[in-house]
C-alpha cells in the first residue's frame, strides 16, 4: 500500500514538474516576445523623435533663409516700407508648405538675377576688353604719327 501511494506521489510529483516547466516555457515565450515589442517600440520611438528634431531643424533653417531674404538680420534694407510690405508678407505665410512654396520662388528669383548679373559681368568684360584694344590702338596709332 505506502509503496502504491510512493508510486502515486511520484507520478503527481512528475506531473507537477512537467506542468511547471511547461508554464516557464510558456512564460519565457511571452517575455522574449514582450522584449521582442519593446525593442520595435523604442525603435520607433527614436526614429519618431528623430524625425521630429529634423523637421525643427528644417523649419528653423527655413525662417533663419526667410529673414536673410527679408534683409532683417543684416540690416541689408534700409528703405522702412519695403521691410514693412515684407514682413505683411511673410506673416501671411501660416503654413511650412507655403514657406516652402515661397522660397522656391525667392530661390528661383535669385536664380534670375544672378544669371543676369554674370551675363552683365560678361558684356561689361567684354567691353572693357574692346575699350582697352581701342585705346590700345589709338595709342600705337599716336605713336606712329610722333
Amino acid at each position: 500500500m505506502t509503496e502504491d501511494l510512493t508510486q502515486k506521489w511520484l507520478g503527481e510529483i512528475q506531473t507537477l514538474q512537467e506542468q511547471l516547466a511547461q508554464v516557464q516555457q510558456e512564460r519565457d515565450r511571452a517575455w522574449e516576445s514582450a522584449e521582442k515589442w519593446r525593442k520595435l517600440y523604442n525603435t520607433e520611438c527614436e526614429q519618431r523623435r528623430s524625425d521630429i528634431q529634423m523637421a525643427q531643424q528644417s523649419i528653423e533653417k527655413l525662417k533663419r533663409e526667410v529673414k536673410e531674404l527679408k534683409g532683417i538680420q543684416d540690416g541689408l534694407l534700409p528703405d522702412a516700407d519695403t521691410n514693412l510690405s515684407m514682413n505683411t508678407e511673410i506673416e501671411k505665410l501660416n503654413s511650412i508648405e507655403a514657406v516652402k512654396k515661397k522660397l522656391l520662388a525667392v530661390m528661383k528669383e535669385c536664380d534670375r538675377l544672378q544669371h543676369a548679373l554674370k551675363h552683365e559681368q560678361e558684356s561689361h568684360a567684354q567691353t572693357r576688353q574692346s575699350l582697352t584694344t581701342a585705346l590700345g590702338d589709338a595709342i600705337d596709332s599716336l605713336k606712329r604719327k610722333m
